[in-house]
């Protein structure tokens, strides 16, 4: 532990643009977490690369991203916040895991099989492997807790599997991690197909708000959000596309379902979406406006980027130095 507090990781891909579900079902949250936690937060650009990706792009996306975190209320001075590929000891902690972990349980990971589906053109060793990448982005700074949606538990138990693993042949090296129980986020389902998760690689953009969407488009998307032909808002799984507008509203007002049904009786759908777009804009323009200072201020940004990269290394390089002792690698001369 750090500072007498347990450790937390989590990290998001620098791929696509975060949408609304990604803020009010994660990164909102986090923000509440830095005073219970130490927490390191990183945009991990290594895991984005299983899938082709425009260089120049994704250089773009990972600093937008990591701009996002401290925009949203992550405090850079509180919060480890920082590009995974700044860290090497992701990549060398990974090799070594990976001649801990056997084929057969990387062979049933869901998200491989569902991943080379979609890139049946390129289905290479590191979407194989990637959940090692995982375990060591968490191993690596001996996280207490992950948190964690329920398509990244198999990748957890795994994490923890290899821990136990490793433990047990060379002694109490590795923290085992928890998956992070709190406050769970609001789980925002798509706007065109309400039984699927929000998505930012949804190929229909009416699909989807992302965090920064003008307010024209955004009240738009919501206007074409599908609901039926009941014309009634009600909180049940028989409308999947309104329950899923009153858990938008809900969250972006602090509203429960309940008081959205009685504030919405007797109401159109129309009347509804546009409160639904309205409130959706009132809790991202404060974001989109932090996000532009901070772009606007390069200098700091770097600042933040070298500092936290020099802190993740240094929490980093302690429990690979030890690893590295343990299954036989030369001492390094220094």
């Amino acid at each position: 532990m750090i500072n007498d507090k347990k450790i937390l990781f989590s990290g998001m891909q620098a791929t696509g643009n975060l949408t609304l579900g990604n803020y009010l079902g994660a990164l909102k949250n986090w923000v509440n977490l830095s005073d219970e936690y130490e927490c390191f937060y990183s945009v991990v650009d290594m895991h984005s690369i299983t899938v082709r990706q425009d260089p120049a792009t994704l250089r773009k996306r990972a600093r937008a991203l990591l701009t996002l975190y401290i925009a949203a209320g992550l405090d850079p001075k509180k919060n480890c916040i920082y590009y995974q590929s700044h860290v090497s000891g992701h990549a060398e902690l990974s090799w070594i895991l990976n001649c801990f972990t056997y084929m057969g349980e990387l062979n049933r990971m869901t998200q491989f099989k569902d991943k080379s589906a979609k890139h049946a053109d390129n289905i290479n060793a590191g979407l194989f492997t990637y959940p090692v990448l995982m375990a060591a982005d968490i191993l690596l700074y001996q996280a207490d807790v992950v948190p964690v949606g329920i398509d990244q538990m198999q990748h957890l138990e795994l994490t923890r599997d290899i821990a136990i693993r490793f433990n047990n042949l060379y002694g109490d090296v590795f923290t085992v991690p928890e998956a992070y129980i709190g406050k769970v986020g609001a789980k925002i389902m798509s706007l065109q197909e309400p039984c699927k998760k929000m998505s930012k690689s949804d190929e229909n953009p009416n699909g989807s708000i992302y965090l920064m969407d003008d307010p024209d488009t955004i009240i738009r998307k919501c206007k074409r959000a599908v609901t039926d032909s009941e014309a009634c808002v009600a909180y049940r799984d028989e409308q999947p596309g309104v329950k899923n507008l009153i858990d938008i509203y809900s969250a972006c007002t602090g509203k429960t379902p309940s008081e959205v049904e009685s504030e919405f009786e007797g109401k159109g759908y129309g009347d509804f979406k546009m409160a639904v777009g309205e409130a959706v804009v009132s809790i991202l323009k404060p974001l989109q406006d932090r996000v532009k200072e901070l772009e606007a201020d390069k200098a700091y940004i770097d600042s933040i980027i070298k500092e936290n990269a020099e802190k993740a290394n240094y929490y980093a390089a302690k429990t690979l130095r030890k690893v590295q002792r343990k299954v036989g690698f030369p001492d390094r001369i220094r």
